[in-house]
């Protein structure tokens, strides 16, 4: 069965956006600073704006111009699409995280 999960599960890039924009609203360099708490590394402008772009064209999370910075939100559909997502990491890397 292939379900759209909103993102692209095999760079994690998008789903790691989703799941922190359904912890808070954040602009794009909050979410490179919290991308790169967890990875190390922090993405570059060259990749993380386009994943934005792609899930902001998906519907799944939103832009509020607030002066110069867009603040980015999840949308209804993004909010069922991160719970999809995480029920479907779990369900695919449950028993390597359990190890």
């Amino acid at each position: 069965m292939n379900k759209d999960y909103g993102c692209d599960m095999r760079g994690m890039l998008s789903f790691q956006i989703l799941w922190l924009l359904s912890k808070n609203s954040m602009h794009g360099e909050e979410i490179a600073e919290e991308i790169e708490k967890r990875r190390g590394k922090k993405p570059k402008a060259g990749t993380l704006y386009p994943a934005l772009r792609y899930l902001h064209e998906k519907g799944l999370i939103s832009g509020e111009k607030k002066g110069k910075t867009v603040v980015y939100s999840l949308t209804p559909k993004g909010k069922r699409s991160v719970k999809a997502a995480k029920e479907y990491f779990l369900r695919s890397f449950r028993d390597i995280l359990e190890a």
